[in-house]
């Protein structure tokens, strides 16, 4: 695979790679893993989220806010 980065972006991420002493590629390849990694966390946590809205398991708005208005 090849990605085309933004001269600024590519710039920055080779100048990285020098200042730890790795391979831009393999720190652009690192940074894809985090990235890919969070975002699949995230739609797991939205999706647990909705079942538990969906289960009734949520605070309304008006509990929350007068709970964080009493705390």
């Amino acid at each position: 695979m090849e990605i085309t980065l933004p001269p600024d972006v590519e710039a920055k991420l080779s100048q990285l790679a020098a200042e730890r002493g790795r391979d831009a590629a393999d720190l652009a390849g690192e940074a894809i893993a985090r990235y890919v990694d969070y975002e699949a966390w995230f739609a797991a946590e939205v999706e647990k989220g909705i079942a538990e809205a969906d289960a009734g398991e949520g605070i309304d708005h008006a509990d929350m806010r007068a709970k964080l208005i009493r705390d």
